[in-house]
């Protein structure tokens, strides 16, 4: 009896560290208005929403550049659910520390938003607490990285530099021609 007792004892006690989690709490469906970045939304009635779990590259404000795979992370998930209907999963803190409702992201058609970027390689596991759906996010990274996808491939394409303003080989034909028709009025009237 003594032997029964002992593991009954430990598992219970085991339980009691256990964090207890709320259960996940789906919405009705809500129609997504715009996609700010790569894991951030804005949804219709709520505002705000950070994809659960998952962190996807920043995309730079102001003077700040883009990390690698932040402009491909922002279309790839304006492309899975802008203008759509989508559900929101809550599991855990319901907010975050900028105030953005924290939650997974299924489509209508049950499409996991939030692991399929992370499949994709355009985004990675960033779950500080324990989650229901963290063992489905850490397989989705390791798929993508057996794969080598996206951010845990190769580097992703660089685009030429906008800001060097205009240089005589980006010129259109038509300006060239009016730059050398002022230089010529120009010189014309210099003459005495």
């Amino acid at each position: 009896m003594h032997v029964l007792h002992t593991p009954l004892v430990l598992l219970a006690a085991i339980l009691q560290t256990l964090p207890v989690s709320a259960p996940v709490t789906r919405s009705d469906p809500l129609l997504v208005r715009a996609v700010v970045d790569g894991d951030t939304i804005d949804v219709a009635t709520i505002g705000r929403v950070r994809l659960l779990g998952i962190d996807a590259p920043e995309i730079g404000r102001g003077y700040d550049t883009d990390a690698p795979f932040a402009r491909e992370a922002r279309a790839r998930l304006t492309s899975l659910i802008l203008r759509r209907w989508v559900r929101l999963e809550q599991d855990g803190a319901p907010f975050d520390v900028y105030d953005r409702r924290l939650a997974y992201v299924v489509t209508e058609d049950g499409v996991f938003v939030n692991a399929l970027l992370v499949r994709e390689g355009l985004a990675r596991v960033s779950a500080r607490a324990p989650l229901s759906r963290l063992a489905e996010l850490q397989r989705a990274e390791a798929e993508a990285q057996a794969f080598r996808r996206g951010m845990w491939g190769g580097a992703p394409p660089i685009p030429t530099p906008s800001y060097t303003g205009r240089s005589k080989a980006r010129r259109s034909p038509s300006s060239r021609t009016r730059l050398r028709s002022s230089r010529r009025r120009h010189a014309r009237q210099k003459k005495p």
